[in-house]
């Protein structure tokens, strides 16, 4: 003890300048140890850890510890130096105590910022509907909260009392309200989308005639790029209080997601059904921009006044591609009706010069016609046996969802592959069944 004593007085009998030295020297050798220490303990044991909030908390926490460390070093070096009774110690404790809390609220701020999206979707009741992002609107009434709680304590010990400015702020804040309230609106709104989540960067919306990819969704506005490459800029006020059609799902990630593409084609009352259902069936399956699961499908769909009127489902891998590749189908379906013998009906006048079609090409026609409703029969009994068992996959998956056991990422890998069942069945339903 006498040799910590005598370490004491030695220190003490420092000039000022010395102990100004020794003090800030102390404090950022404790900043360096205590650095040493998280580096080598606590961040191997979160690197080894599977969650990724810690990950998430590590660099903010530290960088918040490390500020403590100074702020409290230099209150500590002041009272040694100075004194307790100085003058300056008296005036500045409270602006280091409103430091501190400060530093505390921001570290409850940030803690909530990366536990609140862990904790909802850990207690989170199961659900068939998966609805993406819905934590900022929470996040920031919650960080809010914390930060309008810190600051009046901050402004307490500084003397200031923060209603009471507030009161005298309220009617500047309500000329400054009234004269941006559709500002005020657009940033409110800007919540209740994120909150709602009804697309995403990189979907393809329609909203008032106005139809793009999502490029931007700011605090005031939402930006889409249309095909004509214009910059479409939308108001979130006008886009809450409109209806969006989301015509492709985008990952939040900017790149296109795959997008149903369905055409209508008419042909003569004389064609052959299955000869034509065939024609299209095949061409669709070499298309190089269509998928093939879900597998491409063709139905007669209207008995019309000029034509048999089929429509062509088939789901193109990236949205950005649709418009290539109804071209490259269109394209090839005029030359393969054409090869094939198969009329395209137009309610236009046309001169009958009396020519019949050559023998060579009716026996064509005729033994394209017979593979064709032999191929049909077995695409219809193919396409019967998919549909049974998509409806008795749907109902498994209903079955294995009321499971009250069930992790949540296997509920989410049955939920996803749920939607994709009824997304392949609506498209049949849709042009009914043949």
């Amino acid at each position: 003890m006498s040799q910590i004593d005598d370490a004491i007085e030695t220190l003490n009998g420092l000039d000022t300048w010395m102990q100004w030295s020794v003090g800030f020297a102390a404090t950022f050798l404790t900043v360096v140890i205590v650095r040493f220490l998280l580096d080598k303990i606590l961040l191997d044991f979160v690197k080894k850890t599977s969650f990724d909030w810690d990950d998430k908390l590590y660099d903010p926490v530290t960088k918040r510890i490390y500020l403590f460390i100074l702020i409290t070093g230099t209150l500590f070096t002041m009272r040694w130096v100075l004194g307790e009774d100085h003058s300056l110690i008296e005036s500045s404790d409270p602006m280091f105590q409103a430091a501190f809390i400060l530093l505390s609220t921001s570290l409850v701020s940030v803690s909530l910022k990366v536990m609140i999206p862990v904790v909802m979707d850990r207690f989170s009741e199961p659900s068939s509907v998966t609805v993406s992002g819905s934590n900022s609107l929470i996040i920031f009434l919650f960080r809010a909260g914390v930060w309008f709680g810190g600051l009046y304590l901050a402004f307490s010990e500084l003397g200031i009392e923060l209603l009471g400015v507030l009161a005298s702020l309220a009617v500047f804040s309500l000329i400054i309200g009234l004269a941006m309230q559709q500002t005020l609106g657009n940033i409110v709104n800007s919540f209740m989308l994120a909150l709602d989540q009804p697309f995403e960067v990189g979907d393809r919306i329609e909203v008032e005639g106005k139809m793009g990819s999502v490029v931007s969704v700011g605090i005031l506005s939402t930006k889409i790029l249309t095909h004509e490459e214009n910059l479409v800029v939308i108001p979130n006020n006008s886009l809450v209080n409109s209806t969006v059609i989301n015509h492709a799902r985008g990952g939040g990630d900017g790149v296109g997601r795959r997008i149903s593409l369905v055409q209508d084609i008419g042909v003569g009352y004389s064609e052959d059904i299955d000869h034509v259902k065939y024609t299209i069936l095949k061409l669709m399956r070499e298309c190089p921009y269509v998928i093939s699961k879900p597998e491409p499908r063709v139905l007669l769909i209207e008995l019309g006044d000029f034509a048999k009127v089929f429509r062509m489902y088939g789901w193109v891998e990236d949205y950005t591609d649709e418009f290539v590749a109804r071209d490259w189908l269109l394209k090839n379906l005029d030359e393969h009706f054409k090869r094939e013998g198969i009329e395209i009906p137009y309610p236009t006048s046309v001169e009958i010069d009396g020519e019949v079609q050559p023998a060579m090409n009716q026996r064509r026609k005729k033994t394209s016609v017979r593979m064709a409703r032999m191929q049909m029969i077995k695409e219809d009994k193919h396409l019967a046996k998919e549909r049974a068992a998509a409806k008795d996959e749907i109902e498994n998956i209903n079955e294995r969802l009321k499971a009250a056991d069930l992790e949540k990422k296997e509920r989410a890998m049955l939920e996803e592959d749920l939607r994709e069942l009824n997304s392949l069945l609506s498209m049949f339903e849709a042009g009914g069944d043949d």
